[in-house]
């Protein structure tokens, strides 16, 4: 599906309803499978965490995951444990590229079952079930936090729990105090210290309703549209906390370098466009809210602002090389812009093209990020459909903030 997406309204006031957190949604629901007495509410709606459902409703031996690399992850750590079940956890094509040959190991070196299906190191998995009685086990810490976090979801399901000896820098560190702080909501006992943790195992399953906090990665595009609007918009979203478990949080004190005010309710937040100095240059070390990359970057081109951004390794394994899909489609727009394996450095532009074709490489994260320059010109959105993955209700929201959406 190509949108061609354009508005003539630059003063935006609407309120919008958020589903819940994906990150968050995904570990619930490994957890649930794991201890039956968790009931969840506001689950995320996105592609990726009913993939995940799917899965582990599915007791056939494929089990194809689609896009869904959180799933993936998650999905190897538990079918490991599972006693008795056999399958093999496939993907698409791009996540058959996607490694997870560290998670793989450390779960062997624990007695897991899991063999490669075609290449070393990638998908798809042959895993069989069984009992894992190890009880330490080592992992790098800056490759990427899903490997940790699969690790802890299944660790107070273990007879022994479990020790994680986490190697180098950790990289996404809100992404593992999210799983670390869900377990404890259970009643799980743990502890943190420097680069080891160590989880016991769960012995008192008293039920619990855990209710999800709303997705911050998708907020990040309407703090986009704030910042892009004019002066006095405002737009209410429900369902947010100001004590957030999610890193992407980070986002209410990172925009205020955009004039977007972020005020916490009891509903939600509002997020109000007021006067500001924009700096010359943005320079900001991402290594703990890496998704947000992608929104920031296109929020300094259209404002003609020039941004330094770090610790962005992790996004060259994602659901595209996230660094060179930036790089190509912000170069068609008329920016300059360079980048590195863990960087990217943006300089500032006062000229945007317009109806410049974004292509969005089946990444969702493309397609959301660059949408809010429609504030600054007509753009159009090649292959839209893919906001399902994480905010399948993207588009819908758009319009009601007065957007003209135009189905090609």
């Amino acid at each position: 599906m190509k949108l061609a997406v354009s508005t003539s309204n630059t003063f935006l006031k609407a309120s919008i309803a958020i589903s819940g957190s994906k990150s968050e949604s995904n570990r619930l629901l490994i957890l649930q499978q794991l201890f039956k007495n968790i009931q969840i509410e506001n689950c995320s709606d996105s592609d990726d965490s009913k993939h995940l459902k799917a899965a582990l409703e599915n007791n056939e031996e494929l089990v194809d995951i689609g896009h869904a690399g959180t799933a993936m992850r998650f999905l190897t750590a538990f079918y490991a444990t599972q006693v008795g079940r056999e399958c093999t956890l496939t993907g698409s094509e791009r996540m058959q590229e996607r490694p997870i040959k560290i998670l793989v190991e450390a779960l062997q070196s624990l007695g897991a079952s899991i063999h490669y299906d075609a290449e070393e190191g990638y998908p798809p998995l042959r895993i069989k079930g069984s009992k894992l009685t190890k009880s330490q086990v080592q992992i790098a810490g800056n490759v990427s936090s899903q490997y940790i976090s699969a690790l802890l979801l299944i660790a107070p399901s273990l007879e022994n729990g479990l020790q994680i000896n986490l190697t180098g820098e950790l990289t996404s560190v809100p992404y593992i105090e999210m799983t670390l702080s869900l377990l404890k909501q259970l009643g799980v006992q743990l502890t943190f210290n420097g680069n080891q943790i160590r989880v016991w195992p769960l012995k008192n399953e008293s039920p619990i309703t855990v209710v999800v906090e709303s997705d911050w990665s998708s907020a990040s595009y309407f703090y986009s549209l704030i910042a892009l609007s004019n002066i006095g918009s405002e737009i209410t979203l429900e369902h947010y906390k100001k004590d957030s478990l999610q890193g992407d949080a980070c986002l209410a004190s990172i925009y205020e370098n955009f004039g977007v005010q972020t005020l916490f309710t009891e509903k939600g937040i509002v997020l109000k466009k007021t006067a500001v100095q924009l700096k010359e240059t943005l320079s900001l070390d991402l290594k703990n809210a890496p998704d947000i990359a992608q929104t920031i970057v296109v929020t300094c081109f259209g404002l003609g602002m020039s941004c330094d951004l770090t610790g962005l390794h992790t996004l060259k394994i994602k659901e595209t090389d996230r660094l060179v899909a930036l790089q190509n489609e912000l170069t068609k727009l008329g920016a300059s812009i360079a980048i590195t394996n863990q960087s990217l450095h943006l300089k500032s532009s006062e000229h945007i093209k317009e109806n410049i074709a974004i292509e969005t490489y089946k990444d969702h994260r493309m397609a959301m990020a660059f949408a809010p320059l429609a504030l600054k010109v007509p753009i159009i959105i090649l292959e839209a459909g893919v906001v399902s993955k994480s905010y399948p209700n993207f588009w819908k929201d758009l319009q009601q903030l007065g957007f003209q959406l135009n189905q090609g």
